[in-house]
C-alpha cells in the first residue's frame, strides 16, 4: 500500500501529497540510526571519561582508598601552585619542537619539489623516521644520548669537539634539547608530506612566469610559494603544536621526566600523580588545567579549517 496521500481537489484531478507520517518519520529516524554507532563511541571513549575527569577533580579520590570525599577546589588549588612550571616545561618542549620540524620539513619539502633523479627513494628513506613507532624511537635516541657508550659522544670525540663523554641527560638543559632533538626527528618527515602536498598543488604557470620575468628563487618563493602554501603550513603547524602539547612517550622514555623534573610536562604530570602517587583527584585536575590551555588552541584549528572549507 502506498504511504502517499491522495488529494482530490476541484474538477476530478488528483495530486500526490506530501509523505505520510510514517515514512517521513522513517526519513528522519535513518540520519540518527546512521551516526548513532559514531556517537556511541565518542560518549564511551571521550565524553564518559572527560566527564569523570571533571567530577574527580572536585573529590579526594585516591587510588589505595576505598571511596571517594568532595573536596570542592582544593585540587585545583593544589594543582595550581604547580601550574607555571608545568606550562613552562610543556612550552619549551611544545614549541621548539613544532618550529624546528617545520622548517626542516619545508627546506626538505621545497627540494623534493624539484626534478632530479632518485626523488622516489629520497621520499621513501625521508619518510622512515616518521613510520617507526614512538617508543622505538625513543630507544633509539637513548642510545645515543648514553653518557657512556652513545653514538653522538664517540662522534664528536672522534672530531675533536669533546675530550670526554658528555652526560647529555643528566643536566635539565641537555635533557630538554634531547627529548626536542628526538621529537624533531620524528615528526619532521610528516611535515614535509603535507608541505610537498601543498606545493604541488600549486599552478607551475605562475612560478614559471615569474622566472621568465627575471625573479630569483628568494622572491618567488615570497611572493608566489609561500602566500599559497601559507593555509596548508598554518594546520600543520597548529595540528603538530597540539600533539606536542600533549606528548608522552618521547619524554616518558628518554627522560622519564627528569632531571629534577626539568623535562616534566602537563602529560607527565598526569601520569605520575594518578599512577605513581595514585592521586586521581588531583590528577584530574592538572587534566583540567592542561585543558584549559589547550582548548583554545584547538578553537583556533576548528575555526581555520571551518574558513578553509
Amino acid at each position: 500500500m502506498s504511504d502517499r496521500v491522495q488529494l482530490t481537489i476541484p474538477g476530478g484531478r488528483s495530486a500526490v501529497s506530501r509523505p505520510s507520517v510514517p515514512r517521513r518519520a522513517r526519513r528522519q529516524v535513518f540520519p540518527v540510526l546512521l551516526v548513532l554507532p559514531a556517537v556511541t563511541l565518542l560518549t564511551a571513549v571521550l565524553i564518559y571519561p572527560l566527564i569523570g575527569a571533571v567530577i574527580d577533580a572536585f573529590f579526594d579520590h585516591n587510588l589505595l582508598v576505598s571511596g571517594r570525599t568532595f573536596t570542592g577546589l582544593d585540587n585545583l588549588a593544589s594543582a595550581a601552585k604547580d601550574l607555571w612550571p608545568l606550562l613552562r616545561t610543556t612550552l619549551l618542549f611544545a614549541v621548539p619542537a613544532t618550529l624546528l620540524p617545520f622548517l626542516i620539513g619545508l627546506v626538505a619539502a621545497l627540494g623534493l619539489n624539484q626534478r632530479m633523479r632518485g626523488r622516489g627513494i629520497l621520499r621513501s628513506v625521508l619518510l622512515v623516521p616518521w613510520i617507526l613507532p614512538g617508543v622505538v624511537v625513543s630507544f633509539l635516541w637513548l642510545w645515543i644520548f648514553d653518557a657512556n657508550y652513545g653514538v653522538l659522544n664517540g662522534v664528536l670525540r672522534s672530531i675533536g669537539l669533546i675530550d670526554s663523554n658528555v652526560g647529555w641527560l643528566d643536566s635539565g638543559t641537555g635533557a630538554l634539547l634531547a627529548v626536542v632533538v628526538a621529537r624533531c626527528w620524528s615528526t619532521f618527515p610528516w611535515m614535509m608530506v603535507m608541505l610537498l602536498a601543498g606545493l604541488q598543488a600549486l599552478p607551475a604557470g605562475a612560478i614559471e612566469a615569474a622566472h621568465v620575468d627575471g625573479a630569483n628563487a628568494l622572491q618567488r618563493f615570497r611572493f608566489i610559494t609561500w602566500p599559497s602554501l601559507r593555509p596548508v603550513a598554518g594546520v600543520v603547524v597548529l595540528l603538530e603544536f597540539m600533539w606536542n602539547f600533549q606528548h608522552f612517550d618521547t619524554i616518558y622514555v628518554l627522560t622519564g621526566g627528569g632531571p629534577a623534573r626539568a623535562t616534566t610536562t602537563f602529560s607527565l604530570a598526569v601520569y605520575e600523580t594518578a599512577f605513581k602517587g595514585f592521586d586521581l583527584g588531583k590528577a584530574s585536575a592538572i587534566g583540567l588545567l592542561w585543558l584549559a590551555f589547550l582548548l583554545p588552541i584547538v578553537l583556533i584549528y576548528l575555526r581555520i579549517t571551518e574558513n578553509k572549507s
